[in-house]
C-alpha cells in the first residue's frame, strides 16, 4: 500500500507528515498540480508546483518498487525458497539495487560456468574450498575425479566457477565493490581505431579521462554520444587492483591454499562478473544524473521561453525574410486572424527596395498595423537594416524574432489544420507574427525539441523528458491564465483539468454559440463534467463579461466569498475591484475558516489588485549594433549589445547579430563564483558583451558579460 510509504516521502523531502498527506489525497482524487498549488494552499501548506512534483513522483517510484518485491516475492515463492526471513529482508527493503542484489542468488539465470560446474557435482567442493581451512587442495579435489571431471585442475576450476559467483551475489561485497565506483572511479575514453578523422569533432576525448563523481553533465553526455555513434571507447571503473585488494580483506580470511582458490575466484568474479556488473549500475546511474540536469536547464529555458513578454492584442505584419525567393509577408488581425499575405523582394538579386516599402507602407495604412515581425533567419539583419531606414520606423514598432521551429510548425498538422489553403511559406510567417503577439499561444503547438533551447535534449531519456516539458508548459499556461474566447485548442489542452477531448469540445460550442459570456457558461460544453470544471475554471478568463471576477484568477468557488466581503463594506463587488481604498478595509482574519486561511485570502485580494493583467509584462524592441552583420565584421575587444537565446550548464549563447551565437562561458559572467548561469541571466535578456575571440575557421565566437562592464 502506498500509503505506507507517506511517512518516508515526507523524511526524504523534508516535509510534514500531513503536509504530504494532504497532497496525495487530492492528487488521488484527480488534482492537478497547478489547481493544488493555487487553489488548496491550506490543505498542503502553501507547498509550490516543485514540491507537489516531488511528492507525485516520489510516490510513483514506491510504487513501482512495490510492484517489483511482488513480483520478486512470487518469484522466490514459485521456487519452494522464500523463508520468513529473506521475505521480511525483501518487504524492509527500500533501495532497489539493494532489493536486486537480495533478488540475485534467487534470479532465474541462463547457463553459467558455475551452474555447468554444479551439474558436474562440484559444489560440495566448492563449499570445503570456501571454507578456506585445508592446505592439500590437491588431494580434497581428487575425489571428484570423474565422469566429465577430467583431473583435478578441471576440479578446482569448477569450484572456483561456483565460488566466482557466490561471491558476485554477497552483498556485502557488492556494496563494496559498490562503494569503490561511487568514490574512485574514472571516465576514461579513447579514439576507436582508425576513427581519428571521422570523429574529429570528439578530438577532445581521444585520450580523456576524469573522476565519475566530478565529469559535468555536458561532458558525460558528449563522450556517451561518441560512445553511440562508434567514435569513442569508454571505460567507467575504479583502479581494479586496488578495488580487488579491498574485497580481499572481507573475502580471504585465512593463509592456505585453499584461501588461494578463493582469491583466484575473486579476481575472475571481479573482472568477469562485479565490475561489468557494477559498471553498468554507474553508467546508468550516472546518466541518468546527467539526463536531470540537461533536462532541468531544458526546461528552464522552455520556462522562460514560454513566459517572454507579449505584445498584446494588436494588430501585426509578419516578415520571413529571404534572398532570392523573396521576404514572405503576412497581415495578422489583433485576434491572431490572417488578414492578407503576399511577397515582397528588397534583397538581391531582384533589388526592388522602394517597391517593398510601398508594399509594406500599404498594407500598415489599409489594416493599421501597429507592429513589424521579422524573422531572425536568413537576411534578417538586411531586412531590419531597410526597414530602420525607412518612414516605417516612426509609424509602427520593429521587432526582431526568434524563428527557431517556425519552419518545422509551417510543415505541421497542426498548421495544415489551421491553415488547409496556404502553402508553408505563409503559415512560416504567421507563426512568427504570431510568436511576437502571444510566444506562449504560439510555442504550445511545437514540440519543444524545435524551439532552439536546451543542452543534448535529443541524447536524454525521452520518456522524461517529454514528461518535464508537459509540466513545464502547463505549468506556463496556468500561471499565465487563458482568455477562453480567443485560445485556440492546443493552448487549452494545457489548461488543468482539460486536454485534448475537451479543449476540443470548448472550441466547436464557441464556434457553434459565440463568445463565452461567463466561466458559468463553461459548464454547459460537453463532457464538462464537476470535477473538470473545478480544476479548468480559475484558469480560464472572460474579458467584459458580467462578472468582473471571471477575468481573475478568483475562483468560482469563492465568488460567494469576494460577495460578502464587498457587501460587508457597502459596496458591489465592482467596486471592490476598481477602488483600492475599498480592499484596505477589508480585514482578511474576519473570513478564516476551516477551509479557507490566510494564504487564500491574500491571493484573493491580489486578484482584485490586477483583473486580466498578464504577468509576462510586454515585449520590447531590441537594436543590435549598427554595421556588425556577420563574423568577419567582430574584431577582439568590440563591446556589443546582445540577447541571450539560450543557457546550458557551462554558460550561456548570445545572439550578437552576425547569425552565429557566441558563448559566455559562466566563468565569464561575473566578478563572483556562480554555480549556475540562471543566478545570473535570463533568456531572451538584453546584455552587453565583450568579443574575447573569434574563430572563423570553427565558426566560434567567445564573448565575456563581465569584462563589458
Amino acid at each position: 500500500m502506498i500509503e505506507n510509504h507517506l511517512g518516508r516521502i515526507a523524511g526524504e523531502l523534508n516535509l510534514p507528515n500531513r503536509q504530504v498527506l494532504n497532497t496525495f489525497n487530492l492528487l488521488e482524487e484527480g488534482a492537478t498540480i497547478p489547481f493544488i498549488a493555487r487553489y488548496r494552499k491550506e490543505a498542503t501548506g502553501s507547498l509550490d508546483e516543485v514540491q507537489i512534483e516531488s511528492i507525485q513522483k516520489s510516490i510513483s517510484k514506491y510504487k513501482d518498487l512495490d510492484k517489483r518485491k511482488e513480483s520478486i516475492l512470487k518469484s522466490i515463492e514459485e521456487q519452494g525458497k522464500l523463508s520468513e526471513t529473506l521475505q521480511k529482508s525483501i518487504e524492509n527493503c527500500f533501495d532497489p539495487l539493494q532489493l536486486e542484489d537480495i533478488y540475485l542468488p534467487y534470479k532465474r539465470k541462463r547457463k553459467t560456468k558455475g551452474s555447468v560446474a554444479k551439474e558436474k557435482g562440484l559444489e560440495p567442493l566448492a563449499q570445503t574450498l570456501y571454507l578456506q581451512r585445508h592446505d592439500d587442495i590437491e588431494k580434497l579435489a581428487e575425489k571428484y575425479i570423474g565422469g566429465e571431471v577430467k583431473d583435478v585442475e578441471g576440479a578446482l576450476e569448477g569450484a572456483r566457477h561456483i565460488i566466482s559467483e557466490w561471491i558476485n551475489e554477497d552483498q556485502e561485497v557488492r556494496n563494496k565493490v559498490r562503494f569503490a565506483f561511487e568514490k574512485h572511479a574514472t571516465v576514461k575514453s579513447k579514439v576507436a581505431r582508425g576513427k581519428e578523422d571521422a570523429g574529429a569533432k570528439y578530438r577532445d576525448y581521444f585520450d580523456f579521462e576524469e573522476r565519475l563523481n566530478k565529469i559535468p553533465s555536458h561532458r558525460l553526455l558528449a563522450i556517451r554520444r561518441g560512445e553511440e555513434e562508434g567514435f569513442l571507447r569508454v571505460i567507467i571503473a575504479p583502479d581494479e587492483e586496488q578495488t580487488i585488494n579491498k574485497v580481499e580483506r572481507f573475502v580471504c580470511r585465512e593463509n592456505t591454499q585453499a584461501a588461494d582458490e578463493v582469491f583466484e575466484a575473486l579476481e575472475d568474479a571481479y573482472k568477469r562478473l562485479l565490475s561489468p556488473s557494477i559498471e553498468t549500475e554507474f553508467r546508468n546511474l550516472s546518466k541518468g544524473k546527467a539526463d536531470e540536469e540537461a533536462i532541468d536547464v531544458f526546461t528552464e529555458n522552455l520556462r522562460q521561453l514560454l513566459l517572454s513578454a507579449p505584445l498584446g492584442q494588436k494588430s501585426v505584419l509578419g516578415l520571413d525574410p529571404g534572398f532570392r525567393t523573396g521576404c514572405k509577408l503576412v497581415v495578422l488581425s489583433s485576434n491572431g486572424d490572417l488578414l492578407e499575405n503576399t511577397t515582397i523582394y528588397p534583397h538581391a538579386p531582384q533589388n526592388q527596395s522602394r517597391e517593398a516599402i510601398n508594399t509594406m507602407d500599404h498594407l500598415v495604412s489599409k489594416y493599421k498595423v501597429q507592429a513589424i515581425a521579422v524573422g531572425n533567419g536568413t537576411a534578417s539583419r538586411e531586412t531590419m537594416d531597410l526597414l530602420k531606414t525607412s518612414h516605417l520606423a516612426a509609424q509602427v514598432e520593429l521587432f526582431l524574432v526568434n524563428e527557431s521551429g517556425a519552419s518545422i510548425y509551417s510543415a505541421s498538422a497542426i498548421a495544415r489544420e489551421e491553415f488547409p489553403d496556404q502553402d508553408i511559406t505563409v503559415r512560416g510567417a504567421v507563426s512568427i507574427a504570431r510568436r511576437l503577439m502571444d510566444p506562449l499561444a504560439e510555442l504550445v503547438k511545437l514540440d519543444p525539441k524545435s524551439i532552439g533551447v536546451g543542452q543534448y535534449q535529443h541524447d536524454v531519456n525521452q520518456p522524461k523528458l517529454k514528461a518535464s516539458l508537459e509540466r513545464v508548459v502547463e505549468s506556463c499556461v496556468n500561471q499565465v491564465g487563458i482568455n477562453i474566447n480567443t485560445a485556440s485548442k492546443h493552448l487549452l489542452t494545457y489548461v488543468s483539468g482539460l486536454g485534448p477531448t475537451l479543449a476540443q469540445n470548448i472550441v466547436d460550442y464557441r464556434s457553434e454559440h459565440g463568445d463565452f459570456i461567463s466561466r458559468a457558461a463553461i459548464k454547459k460544453v460537453p463532457r464538462m463534467g464537476a470535477k473538470a470544471f473545478e480544476q479548468c475554471a480559475g484558469f480560464l478568463r472572460v474579458n467584459a463579461g458580467r462578472n468582473p471576477l471571471d477575468n481573475t484568477g478568483v475562483h468560482p468557488e469563492r465568488y460567494e466569498l469576494v460577495k460578502h466581503m464587498a457587501e460587508n463594506i457597502g459596496c458591489k463587488v465592482k467596486d471592490l475591484i476598481a477602488d483600492s481604498e475599498k480592499r484596505k478595509n477589508i480585514k482578511l482574519t474576519d473570513y478564516v475558516t476551516e477551509e479557507v486561511g490566510i494564504p487564500t485570502l491574500q491571493d484573493i485580494i491580489k486578484e482584485l489588485e490586477k483583473p486580466g493583467l498578464d504577468p509576462r509584462g510586454k515585449a520590447q524592441p531590441f537594436e543590435f549594433a549598427k554595421g556588425i552583420n556577420k563574423l568577419a565584421d567582430l574584431n577582439i575587444g568590440m563591446i556589443l549589445p546582445g540577447i541571450i537565446t539560450n543557457i546550458t550548464n557551462f554558460g550561456a549563447f548570445v545572439d550578437v547579430g552576425v547569425k552565429q551565437d557566441g558563448l559566455v562561458h559562466i566563468s565569464e559572467m561575473a566578478d563572483k563564483f556562480i554555480e549556475n548561469p540562471n543566478e545570473v541571466v535570463k533568456l531572451q535578456q538584453k546584455v552587453q558583451v565583450k568579443v574575447t575571440d573569434v574563430d572563423i575557421s570553427r565558426n566560434r565566437i567567445q564573448l565575456s558579460i563581465k569584462q563589458a562592464k
